[in-house]
């Protein structure tokens, strides 16, 4: 196999000529080169919305790529040691709702972990498909959701042999890696393909002190947010494929049901220009990522009344990795809530964190840090401890409910009809609605499923401790959408217990 030429940029370089040409555009946007919205030329300049193309000679179509486009994606495929690479433009979501519908028809069961992100909910709806979920263990120290583990992997085989996918998160939003080669071994030994979500792992493939990549890992199918990680902007990633399990050609045509054919040329040449610096640059970069990483992680754990999550993680069931560059950080020893830390660093110290749950904050340290962002970061947090009074507070993550019974698919609960219910009347009722609790991140209950007082009782306890829970149209969680007519559901046979590992 011929070895690219990884300094070339053809989607960058054909926009770029394109603007330079000094072309006339008769052709959407409407906007024309700024001209139609000075206010917003004035602010972003005039190079950002003289990039705004569409799909014209010379720049290739993102839905049958032939040209420029198509030469970056073969770039990208050789930098992530993929046999193919698709760009995206609507997100990681378009590409793990693709992955599911590639492999599902409707009622066919996918293996998934319990805490998958809500775009593969949305796949799930989309293609019909039967979840079969596998809980994930719990850090009850940091009250977070951690990954699975092969065994469970293996003990849903056994039970589902007609299983269509393994559907795995390496890493989650917290950095925690599954054994993910392990999985891919036991899921290959049924011939049943693994797909990933590798939302925050763009970065993975191009540092040694980092752990496998899905593609390393051997998974056939990962969609990887290079925005995150990586670079490029956001709302830009990659699905990655390799193997002989699934046709590449049905992967595309699964793509170009959803994905706009009006794609911006503006994340698309961040996508590759992000992939041209993290082929040739990349173990530089992460060298000094790392280096900030570790030296906020040593700063941070000296500070009286924080917990950082480290490798003891490692040693937990679903883990065998920590990213270093996702900052977990405890604050419940200065008697605070991550959601108070996130909201007293953003007003007084203007540092934005990645999110927030009950217990901690978590911070991204990437390619785009440097020593002063970390230096103004780790001296907030000192401040903020030294203003603090060191105590315990009462906060605790009980154990979650047990998985529901499934009394209809998530397709056919999002399309039947609905009524609004408290949901303290509604223990029995089918939910339409999915309500995750953070943290630690996982639903208590989906749409299809029945609603048990234990759950009732579960949420109820959480809005006491001011928990962030999310889903249902009602934001304050007092009503839930259910299934309005559960008779018909009988009828073809979608009631009962399915779908659980």
């Amino acid at each position: 196999m011929a070895v690219l030429d990884q300094t070339r940029t053809p989607v960058f370089t054909a926009v770029k000529q394109y603007i330079d040409a000094g072309i006339i555009p008769f052709h959407v946007p409407g906007h024309k080169q700024g001209r139609a919205l000075p206010e917003f030329k004035e602010y972003v300049g005039e190079k950002v919305l003289a990039m705004d193309l569409t799909c014209v000679p010379g720049l290739d179509n993102i839905c049958n790529p032939r040209d420029v486009i198509r030469e970056a994606e073969e770039l990208t495929a050789a930098a992530y040691g993929a046999e193919q690479a698709f760009f995206l433009v609507n997100g990681t979501t378009s590409g793990i709702q693709a992955m599911i519908l590639a492999v599902c028809q409707p009622g066919d069961k996918i293996i998934i972990p319990r805490n998958a992100h809500r775009s593969a909910l949305g796949g799930l709806i989309l293609s019909g498909a039967r979840p079969v979920y596998i809980e994930p263990a719990i850090n009850a120290d940091f009250g977070i959701s951690m990954g699975i583990t092969p065994e469970q992997v293996e003990g849903a085989l056994r039970e589902h042999p007609d299983t269509k996918a393994v559907f795995v998160i390496s890493p989650n939003y917290y950095g925690t890696v599954p054994p993910l080669k392990e999985i891919v071994v036991v899921a290959h030994r049924y011939n049943v393909p693994v797909l990933v979500d590798e939302a925050h792992g763009a970065h993975l493939k191009f540092h040694d002190a980092l752990p496998d990549s899905a593609m390393e890992a051997g998974a056939d199918l990962a969609a990887s947010s290079a925005h995150k990680l990586a670079g490029s902007m956001t709302q830009s990633s990659f699905l990655l494929l390799q193997g002989g399990r699934l046709d590449p050609k049905h992967i595309k045509a699964v793509l170009n049901l959803s994905q706009t054919t009006s794609p911006s040329y503006i994340l698309l040449a961040s996508l590759d220009v992000a992939r041209k610096q993290m082929a040739l640059r990349g173990r530089e970069l992460l060298d000094r990522t790392l280096a900030l990483a570790r030296w906020i992680r040593g700063e941070l754990a000296r500070i009286e009344g924080l917990a950082i999550m480290g490798d003891e993680v490692t040693h937990l069931p679903g883990c065998s990795y920590l990213d270093p560059t996702k900052i977990t950080v405890n604050v419940q020893g200065l008697g605070m809530s991550g959601y108070e830390m996130e909201n007293l660093l953003r007003q007084e110290y203007k540092i934005q964190v990645e999110l927030s749950d009950l217990y901690n904050v978590l911070l991204l340290v990437s390619i785009g840090d440097n020593e002063e962002t970390a230096g103004r970061l780790v001296a907030a947090f000192k401040a903020i401890a030294e203003e603090r009074s060191r105590k315990n507070i009462i906060r605790f993550c009980p154990p979650l409910p047990a998985i529901p019974r499934m009394a209809a698919l998530p397709r056919e609960a999002f399309y039947s009809q609905t009524r609004s219910l408290e949901l303290e009347q509604a223990e029995g009722e089918i939910s339409a609605e999915a309500i995750t609790a953070y943290p630690p991140g996982i639903p208590l209950v989906c749409p299809g499923e029945v609603i048990t007082r234990e759950i009732i009782d579960y949420v109820t306890l959480l809005k006491n401790e001011h928990a962030d829970l999310q889903g249902p149209e009602d934001p304050e969680i007092k009503y839930i959408r259910v299934l309005k007519d559960t008779v018909s559901l009988h009828e073809h046979g979608l009631v009962g217990r399915v779908g659980l590992a």
